[in-house]
């Protein structure tokens, strides 16, 4: 459940519309990017979730909890940090993520007319609102019960439908990594600024979409009941690889392959465009109800990360207020434009990831001598 809710957090909105987002203004090299921010990732994905486990609390009714919040107090001595950390997350996924979400969710739903199209954003983000409310007001079991059913389902399906058109257009593949790699080290467009844009875009999105050292899994992780806290260390890598080398990857591989890339169109509406190019009318709807699952349980992930937030500044009266402005937040998402959603995300991506990784260098040595631990008893257990 720890690693679905890790995950929950992960394969969403980055995974479906940041993707198409960083493809249309960086090109096909920023895929590249976004896979070696995957890699570099993975470490620090590791090392948090394991400093999650060791530094981790128990509740009175046997559960645990965690986080850097936690972890930075109690390791580093610094509660100033941790309250910052803490203070930056709650706005980045009370205000920041849930904009992004939200607004994708909504924007994917432009096309139908189930509604008057200047309503269909309100209507979508306060219906969504309501059905996150149903969620978590059943608490965090309920929330791992959510994400531990609708992340393996929805990712299975998506996968097998991507896998579908990519093995329809197979002639394209090799076609498509050689542009992928010739884009990201194009000496050319080095010097015409374009590489610029394609490293940035790439690292931006790929951060948005693994969230590997910005402190946000760690929460989840710290759930996870384990033998040695390495172990958990190692789904925060299965985790990362989830969303990039998997999902994210196949988003790409069908927008490369159908020919969708035009210049012109980007976000979601780049990624119903090669889906409905590789299954006709269906690929809109298709991507509309995948983006709906896989966003909503991206926020009810995000929201249990802010709540633990929450209750190391204020406790549990905090929460209730806290749940209200999450809900607000969905609906006013639904409203907003494209690049105003992706520059706030951006923002507080960069603001949180800052004491976290102060957290992460200061308390590698920890992290080194519990890997040992895990790694001297498996060689036991062999023997």
């Amino acid at each position: 459940q720890a690693l679905m809710v890790s995950t929950a957090s992960r394969v969403g909105t980055g995974n479906i519309a940041g993707i198409s987002t960083a493809i249309c203004l960086g090109g096909s090299g920023a895929v590249f990017w976004m896979w070696l921010t995957a890699i570099l990732g993975s470490a620090s994905a590791f090392i948090e979730s394991t400093l999650a486990q060791i530094y981790k609390h128990k509740a009175k009714d046997g559960s645990s909890y965690g986080g850097p919040a936690y972890y930075i107090q109690a390791a580093l001595k610094k509660r100033w940090i941790g309250v910052l950390f803490a203070v930056v997350l709650i706005l980045t996924y009370m205000g920041g993520f849930n904009l992004v979400a939200s607004f994708n969710i909504a924007d994917s739903f432009r096309v139908y007319s189930f509604f008057n199209p200047e309503w269909t954003p309100l209507i979508v983000g306060a219906i969504l609102a309501v059905v996150f409310a149903l969620a978590v007001f059943g608490g965090s079991k309920k929330i791992s019960q959510i994400t531990e059913v609708l992340v393996p389902v929805m990712g299975i399906f998506y996968l097998a439908v991507s896998l579908f058109i990519i093995l329809k257009h197979y002639q394209l593949v090799p076609v498509m990594f050689t542009s992928i790699f010739n884009n990201a080290f194009d000496v050319q467009a080095i010097f015409g600024g374009f590489a610029g844009s394609c490293v940035m875009h790439g690292i931006k999105r790929g951060l948005f979409s693994n969230e590997a050292g910005m402190g946000s899994t760690p929460h989840a992780h710290a759930v996870a009941k384990v033998q040695y806290p390495a172990q958990q260390g190692l789904m925060g890598i299965v985790s990362v690889f989830i969303d990039t080398f998997v999902v994210l990857n196949m988003t790409a591989l069908v927008i490369f392959v159908t020919g969708a890339l035009d210049g012109t169109t980007t976000g979601i509406a780049l990624t119903q465009k090669a889906f409905s190019t590789g299954l006709g009318a269906f690929g809109i709807k298709f991507v509309a109800i995948c983006l709906l699952f896989f966003a909503f349980s991206t926020i009810v992930g995000w929201y249990f990360f802010g709540e633990q937030n929450v209750k190391y500044l204020f406790g549990t009266r905090g929460v209730t207020p806290y749940r209200v402005v999450v809900m607000c937040f969905i609906v006013m998402g639904s409203l907003l434009q494209v690049n105003l959603v992706w520059e706030l995300a951006d923002m507080f991506n960069g603001l949180m990831a800052f004491p976290n990784l102060i957290a992460l260098i200061g308390l590698a040595k920890v992290v080194s001598k519990a890997l040992d631990e895990f790694e001297q008893a498996n060689l036991a257990d062999n023997k």
